[in-house]
């Protein structure tokens, strides 16, 4: 069974539309945690370390 998490922080918000996250076998599974039946996607690890790396430098900020 995949064992879904997201982050700590969000208890704190009182948010509950978050981004959740598990360990696949080839990859990780993102998923939102207010729709969690709707399917997720899965990112190779150098994929998602792209994209990390992409969010923290701002390349996606609008």
């Amino acid at each position: 069974m995949t064992q879904w998490r997201k982050s700590s922080r969000s208890a704190d918000t009182g948010q509950t539309d978050c981004v959740e996250v598990a360990r696949l076998p080839l990859a990780v599974g993102i998923r939102d945690s207010k729709a969690p039946d709707a399917g997720h996607i899965a990112l190779s690890h150098v994929t998602l370390a792209s994209l990390l790396s992409g969010i923290k430098a701002g390349t996606f900020d609008l």
